[in-house]
């Protein structure tokens, strides 16, 4: 099913724990969305999120059955996949966190049903619609290295899975979306710190076409950083994602040194942009023009399927 322009698409969201919130606050402002409720199983915070929107509170998922064209899905990863079926099974567009699912197996039925049900199933891999990271896409070639940190000070949201499926995933996502190779060969190695799962890892992953990415997490360090580093042959761009600064470093046309040729810079800062919303917006898009979503089932699988084999490399 398409929608006209004047048609507003009825939209909920199940989960408005601390991401779940932001969700319900661009549903209920943008305007091709009418927000009809919130569903949270703790009925004081469902209600006052519903409250502020002028929405309708729900503590079960299954009353919304029926009565919205569209969901954003917010809550712990073992439920991702129980909640998105039925939803799919009933008619109902999906914007699912990440990481998808728990499994490839449960990652693979999803995409199906989609597909059957001819649904919009977008994963919300956030980084995606990082404004430094919009603009990256126009300076790429061929990347042949690749280093990435994302670091954060520890905090017990996301410590239902390691952090591989916590942080890493965000990274590995954009890297397999910018290197147009098949995974041949992954190293890793990581620690748990402060919680009975990997705290803090790297993985060294190598692509078919020889682009090496050398990626790493933590999610107990002292300070928070989100950076990327990517070397190809006529460029090497930073690109820092916490303070939307995108840096390219080029071969210039003088000397440095004899034979070793100047570098140039340039550099773009980007002001505070919206994420959320430039995501959600991308989702009531591909819902109302019956369109492939820009982070499809597909591609959250993909980076899910790398994911989950560093966390077995490293459980053993």
């Amino acid at each position: 099913m398409t929608f006209n322009r004047e048609h507003k698409i009825r939209t909920a969201v199940i989960g408005v724990g601390y991401l779940g919130r932001f969700h319900a606050q661009k549903y209920a402002s943008l305007p091709g969305s009418e927000l009809v409720a919130v569903v949270d199983i703790n009925p004081t915070v469902a209600h006052r999120i519903a409250g502020e929107y002028g929405a309708l509170a729900l503590a079960d998922y299954r009353d919304l059955l029926g009565k919205v064209d569209a969901v954003s899905i917010v809550v712990p990863t073992q439920f991702h996949y129980g909640v998105a079926k039925e939803c799919l099974s009933q008619g109902i567009h999906v914007l699912l966190e990440k990481p998808m699912t728990a499994t490839l197996a449960e990652a693979d039925e999803l995409i199906a049903l989609a597909k059957d049900y001819n649904l919009v199933l977008q994963v919300g891999h956030l980084e995606r619609f990082n404004s430094a990271t919009l603009a990256l896409q126009k300076f790429l070639s061929m990347p042949r290295f690749i280093e990435s940190h994302r670091l954060a000070p520890f905090s017990l949201r996301g410590t239902d899975v390691s952090v591989m499926l916590d942080l890493m995933i965000h990274d590995i996502d954009i890297i397999l979306s910018i290197v147009n190779s098949s995974v041949r060969e992954i190293h890793a190695n990581g620690a748990s710190v402060l919680t009975n799962d990997i705290d803090i890892a790297n993985a060294r992953i190598q692509f078919a076409n020889d682009c090496v990415a050398n990626v790493t997490a933590s999610r107990v360090s002292m300070k928070a950083q989100r950076k990327m580093r990517i070397f190809q042959q006529d460029a090497y761009i930073s690109i820092d994602f916490q303070d939307k600064i995108l840096s390219i470093y080029r071969k210039g046309t003088k000397e440095m040194f004899p034979s070793i040729p100047e570098i140039t810079h340039e550099e773009s800062r980007f002001g505070q942009s919206d994420a959320i919303k430039a995501e959600i917006e991308a989702f009531l898009r591909a819902v109302r023009e019956g369109t492939q979503p820009p982070v499809s089932g597909e591609e959250g699988r993909r980076a899910l399927a790398i994911a989950l084999q560093i966390s077995g490399m490293l459980s053993r």
